[in-house]
């Protein structure tokens, strides 16, 4: 699990399942790490439609362009570590149970080990934050890892770590008191994960 935007692709894959993976990195490392003033002269290039994702799209790349990392930083901080705590706990744990390290994030931990995924060394967060299952998406779509790549496989992931939650706490981060920035990311968050789950569904 990496801290990085670039999603690296072992497999071929299509340019849908490819922008699908560029999505969950991009929310894994804002939801990592405050963005760096790149990262944020990217995003601000970034162009959108009249969806609810492009909509999304377009506000996160408007914000990008006038906030600077300091104050991102900020932000991010304020969000997520706080004197204490942040604001908001981007934990599965936490969101289904009111209580860190339970059993979603045991859980997950044997799910993750069945498909030889390995946490980085040196991370510190428990396994079952929003950026880190964002970036376990990315590379089950990619093929980054050992498990099966396919869309059951995928599937499988979503709904036994994601479904259950993401969208409430898109929700909190898209309504949160300290979001500027992140307020875009959040819906972006939202709209994605709606998408995902109507693809899903239907598989």
């Amino acid at each position: 699990m990496s801290n990085t935007a670039e999603v690296t692709c072992p497999r071929s894959i299509s340019e849908e399942d490819r922008a699908r993976a560029q999505i969950y990195q991009l929310l894994g490392v804002l939801l990592s790490n405050p963005p760096s003033s790149e990262l944020l002269r990217g995003l601000a290039s970034l162009r959108g439609d009249d969806t609810p994702l492009g909509a999304a799209t377009k506000n996160l790349a408007a914000l990008a362009e006038r906030t600077n990392p300091h104050d991102a930083e900020r932000e991010f901080n304020n969000l997520f570590i706080g004197i204490g705590r942040g604001e908001l706990l981007p934990y599965t744990s936490y969101y289904l149970t009111g209580f860190l390290n339970e059993k979603p994030l045991a859980d997950l931990r044997g799910d993750l080990m069945a498909r030889g995924i390995k946490a980085s060394e040196g991370i510190k967060e428990p396994e079952d934050h929003m950026g880190t299952l964002c970036e376990i998406m990315a590379g089950i779509i990619t093929g980054e890892f050992p498990c099966d790549s396919g869309l059951s496989s995928q599937k499988a992931f979503f709904d036994a770590h994601l479904a259950k939650w993401a969208s409430l706490f898109f929700t909190d981060l898209e309504e949160a008191q300290s979001a500027v920035f992140y307020a875009p990311v959040g819906s972006l968050g939202r709209a994605f994960m709606a998408v995902e789950a109507d693809a899903f569904a239907l598989q």
